[in-house]
């Protein structure tokens, strides 16, 4: 276990993150063929899964502290960018996958539009965002913890689905699949560790990344949690057991939602 890497270790402990890793087995299946983008890949805690999808994959960031991170569990094939601004040609890849992402970027419409740019006519887009609207009351506990968007490094809390959708016909992207996730107490109990996390354990950082302060963010941050990173270890089974009553409060909503999108052929995104 202590030969893992760091980002792999968080991994077996995030109820979020395997649920989206088992969401990401479903829809896509090995492909040696097919070439694809991971659009913000923050640590690679999850592109060292994608790069198992098959294919060649490019692994880009905003943020370089956040590539070399990237770069000790997948290798190569990195770039950084510069806003959500790509600098790929014009129908490069067969796949964009951007996982939380997208409420990152204050220019969420040019960055869909350069997603649909960027790929080919049929092409797919696997996105992941938080999902907003009517009676998410956590989003309301959450800022009352006093944990501002800011610290996610959110510029907004999420999408309502009919908003979502709309965003990504703008961009020609034709939605054709959608699951929600982490539903109350997932999420509850996600808010609760990003609070300890935060306002107790955590210093405050040397340096402002996009995808903000709620984890470790390189090997140092995660070695100077080791022991509080033990003792979490040993509640996680209680942690799994409670998030286990989503399945039984099956009719509350997901706090997550991943979608499937297919470049229209032919098709320009609509102008602003």
């Amino acid at each position: 276990m202590d030969n893992l890497p760091w980002q792999l270790r968080l991994v077996r402990k995030s109820i979020k993150k395997k649920k989206k890793i088992k969401l990401l087995d479903e829809c896509l299946a090995v492909d040696e063929g097919r070439a694809a983008l991971d659009l913000g890949c923050a640590q690679g805690i999850l592109s060292y899964f994608l790069r198992r999808k098959g294919g060649f994959w490019v692994h880009t960031d905003e943020d370089l502290e956040n590539l070399r991170a990237t770069r000790e569990i997948v290798g190569g094939h990195l770039v950084q960018m510069r806003g959500v601004q790509m600098s790929f040609r014009e129908r490069s890849f067969d796949l964009v996958v951007c996982l939380d992402y997208l409420e990152h970027v204050e220019d969420d419409r040019a960055c869909l539009r350069e997603i649909g740019r960027a790929l080919k006519p049929g092409g797919e887009l696997v996105l992941v965002t938080p999902r907003t609207g009517r009676f998410f009351w956590l989003y309301k506990l959450r800022s009352l913890l006093g944990l501002k968007l800011e610290l996610y490094g959110h510029k907004r809390e999420g999408y309502t689905l009919a908003a979502l959708d709309a965003r990504l016909r703008e961009a020609g992207l034709a939605p054709f699949w959608r699951r929600t996730y982490s539903r109350f107490f997932s999420e509850f109990l996600e808010l609760l560790l990003n609070f300890v996390y935060i306002k107790i354990l955590s210093a405050e950082p040397s340096h402002s990344l996009r995808d903000g302060h709620i984890r470790p963010s390189n090997a140092a941050e995660f070695q100077a949690q080791k022991k509080s990173f033990g003792l979490y270890s040993i509640v996680y089974p209680f942690i799994w057991l409670t998030t286990r009553l989503d399945l039984v409060f099956f009719f509350l909503k997901g706090y997550n939602v991943m979608v499937r999108a297919r470049k229209i052929p032919q098709a320009s995104p609509s102008p602003r």
